[in-house]
């Protein structure tokens, strides 16, 4: 595939630093190119990196811009990763477990079936090791990251049919992605991967037979809930499905230690920005789709308990032959132990008992 197929010629925007006072762009300005991976119809999504976009032209004073360019659905993440190296963008904005088919290791950066919520996600990265670890990981690809957006924990997708045991995943075609599709196989199913532009219509004819995509606001906007009643949750592969912006190290070096805290402080404020929008409109949507239909079913106790089994066998077959792996998920895997210690005694139970109050 040739690298100039990564972005789309009409992209999502322009330059979006407009701005500034005319004095100041009439000097010369740092131009960054960024493609944007995630699909349009992610509109929490593209508002953050738009706001990043924007907030670099303000931080900056107009001296460093960037321009957005919408990402190729057909472009590989290989060929996405190459243009990065290259040179021929700057900034990558995107899904890490997208990226396992290069090395599974990128998926600590983003979400991991049974891993950390988006707390503890962005805890691990900015207090714990997680940054460090990961950066040093990323320096071998000749990327610099920064964590950038969150939809929190996501649903379990849209299934034709209902689900009582595991074994009601023998056979069931369903698109998934990242290392949930490696657990998903390993349980009997079949991991399908589809241009967004047609699942509606894979699920409705019956050639798949679920759906896993984002959450209530995001899956209603596609229109799964026409094709498929039964809608299931937790998304146990999502617990917290961070996106990142990756930089090109070489971008990153030319710029002046104050545009380089500019992107990363950009980054912060459209991390934040992301979750928080996801948190306003997911009640809303979630709302909308039991109006209209959509049964909403927890994945049976057994389902969860086999999915676990099995993404911990991953793991341990992952620490055998993927060094990478073994260092990076050694740390994570201890954080979440103690995240989750703190959160079960006061955290899950101050939740637990204002969600069954009468508010």
């Amino acid at each position: 595939m040739r690298r100039r197929s990564v972005v789309r010629q009409a992209g999502l925007a322009g330059v979006l630093a407009t701005l500034s006072p005319p004095a100041v762009q009439a000097q010369s300005a740092v131009r960054w190119r960024l493609v944007a991976t995630c699909h349009p119809l992610l509109d929490a999504v593209a508002a953050g990196v738009e706001l990043f976009a924007r907030e670099v032209a303000l931080l900056s004073g107009g001296r460093l811009q960037v321009s957005i360019q919408a990402g190729d659905e057909a472009a590989t993440p290989a060929s996405l990763l190459e243009a990065l190296q290259q040179g021929e963008i700057d900034a990558l904005h995107v899904v890490p477990g997208h990226f396992v088919g290069i090395d599974e290791v990128f998926a600590l950066d983003g979400a991991i079936p049974f891993g950390l919520n988006s707390r503890q996600m962005t805890a691990w990265q900015l207090e714990g090791n997680g940054l460090k670890l990961m950066r040093e990981f990323f320096a071998a690809h000749q990327v610099v990251n920064f964590p950038m957006g969150n939809s929190g924990v996501q649903m379990g997708g849209w299934f034709r049919r209902e689900l009582q045991t595991p074994a009601d995943l023998q056979g069931l075609r369903m698109q998934i992605g990242g290392l949930a599709a490696r657990v998903l196989q390993s349980l009997g199913g079949v991991p399908q991967q589809l241009p967004t532009a047609e699942l509606v219509g894979a699920l409705e004819r019956g050639a798949i037979d679920a759906v896993e995509w984002v959450g209530p606001h995001d899956d209603r906007k596609l229109g799964l809930s026409r094709v498929a009643r039964n809608y299931y949750y937790p998304g146990w592969w999502e617990g917290g499905s961070q996106l990142s912006l990756y930089c090109s190290a070489r971008s990153m070096r030319a710029l002046s230690a104050e545009h380089r805290a500019v992107v990363e402080a950009a980054a912060s404020m459209a991390h934040a920005v992301i979750q928080a929008r996801y948190d306003v409109l997911n009640p809303q949507a979630i709302k909308q789709l039991v109006a209209a239909g959509a049964r909403v079913k927890a994945f049976p106790p057994a389902f969860m308990d086999a999915a676990f089994k099995a993404s911990a066998a991953l793991y341990a077959e992952l620490g055998h032959r993927n060094p990478g792996w073994r260092r990076i998920y050694s740390d994570y895997a201890g954080f979440r132990r103690e995240q989750n210690l703190w959160y079960r005694l006061a955290e899950s139970s101050f939740d637990r008992y204002m969600q069954s109050a009468r508010l």
